[in-house]
């Protein structure tokens, strides 16, 4: 049985050779991420939670987690959050299993609370947050759907992945890692609501930092001034790993030091002062925004691992152009794969996978049309592998 796969040339100006590219990335304390990755960190707790008790994971999605923005007031030095920023974990969940009632919602906030401990140190999750959990029972349709026995797809959609990164994706997505990564050991005085912005236009690469920083951390405005120009100076260093463009780094341009503004946070989160948040409105399974690529606005953190094609074909699409890419290394210079779903029929049998591909000079689509072919192939009937790698936090949704 065929699984529809069409792989074509992709007509369009290779990516590094286009004059203008913006890319975005927001970072593991923006708002919109802290949505996606509390939604995310539910389902994982559910399916672990169904797998311990029913050796498979069952129907549920949480991908419409809001955060509803506090209010603080941070000094140098000092400050304290003045009211709670509000979490309301919400979607449907397989509650009751022949009689017996799931706790479903302790699971959930559970996971949402290590979640916030983990990746959020200077948050008091106890003081500083409010956490209401609304995830209630599932539509009966698509649970009928979803407990087939067959892994059938619960809507129609579709996933895109692109690949390789250019120079200018992976800067962006290596800049706010390494911020969120490494740095915090000799920089605690950097918060992790990071935001990264480039615009590449021709061979010159201006990085926008948005960082907000920890007012405990920080005893004055000259110790605030000495940490902004380290933090641009070690982005600047980093980023130059990856390109021998020309590159700019700008940090924290909404500061005015002669009016007394600055970005100064308590928690390092912009969500305690007014910032809101919810899921879908961030990165893509990639982790990046890219305006100049194929993008699906289908939000995929939170979607069950299993028969979800908002999330299973966006993290398959993703992984497959890249996989493409090594494979075909020398012939290949850019990747486009799209994947359509159709509600009710096999996840491994798409409506259609649409692969484009820019070639390399000489290079003919017949010297690498049937080894795409069946790279695709071969991983649409392993798909279930992508499900594994989800619910261990092996892949990344956002």
């Amino acid at each position: 049985m065929s699984r529809n796969i069409v792989v074509e040339p992709l007509s369009t100006t290779y990516i590094e050779k286009q004059d203008v590219e913006i890319v975005e990335r927001k970072g593991i304390g923006h708002p919109d991420s802290i949505a996606d990755g509390l939604s995310e960190s539910v389902s994982r707790g559910l399916c672990k939670m169904y797998i311990a008790k029913f050796g498979r994971i069952l129907h549920h999605n949480t991908d419409e987690c809001q955060i509803v923005g506090g209010q603080s007031a941070p000094k140098f030095g000092a400050g304290v959050v003045l009211e709670p920023a509000q979490i309301i974990l919400v979607g449907r969940a397989t509650t009751e299993v022949d009689g017996e009632r799931l706790p479903y919602r302790s699971v959930a906030i559970k996971a949402a609370r290590e979640y916030l401990k983990k990746h959020c140190s200077h948050l008091d999750v106890d003081t500083d947050v409010t956490m209401e959990c609304r995830i209630g029972q599932g539509s009966v349709d698509l649970r009928g759907v979803y407990e087939t026995g067959m892994l059938l797809s619960n809507d129609t959609s579709f996933g895109v992945g692109f690949g390789p990164y250019s120079e200018t994706e992976k800067i962006v997505l290596e800049t706010e890692q390494f911020i969120n990564g490494r740095l915090k050991k000799s920089m605690p005085e950097v918060g992790e609501d990071v935001k990264v912005m480039a615009a590449r236009m021709k061979d010159k690469i201006r990085l926008t930092i948005a960082a907000a920083m920890v007012s405990s951390e920080i005893p004055d405005k000259s110790h605030y001034i000495s940490v902004i120009k380290e933090l641009g100076d070690k982005a600047l260093d980093r980023a130059c790993n990856f390109t021998d463009r020309d590159i700019t780094v700008d940090v924290n341009t909404a500061d005015d030091y002669k009016k007394g503004i600055y970005y100064l946070t308590v928690t390092g989160l912009s969500m305690e002062n007014g910032d809101d948040g919810s899921v879908g409105r961030g990165n893509r399974a990639n982790g990046l925004i890219t305006p100049y690529r194929p993008m699906s606005m289908e939000a995929t953190a939170g979607k069950n691992p299993v028969t979800h094609v908002g999330k299973m074909y966006n993290i398959l699409s993703h992984k497959l152009a890249n996989d493409i890419y090594n494979e075909m290394k020398g012939n290949v210079l850019e990747v486009h794969v799209r994947i359509l779903s159709q509600i009710g029929a096999p996840i491994d049998r798409p409506q259609t996978a649409s692969v484009q591909v820019v070639l390399a000079d000489g290079v003919k689509m017949d010297k690498v049309k049937k080894d795409i072919t069946g790279i695709v192939d071969n991983s649409l009937e392993n798909i279930s592998d992508i499900t594994n790698l989800i619910v261990n936090g092996k892949v990344a949704t956002f």
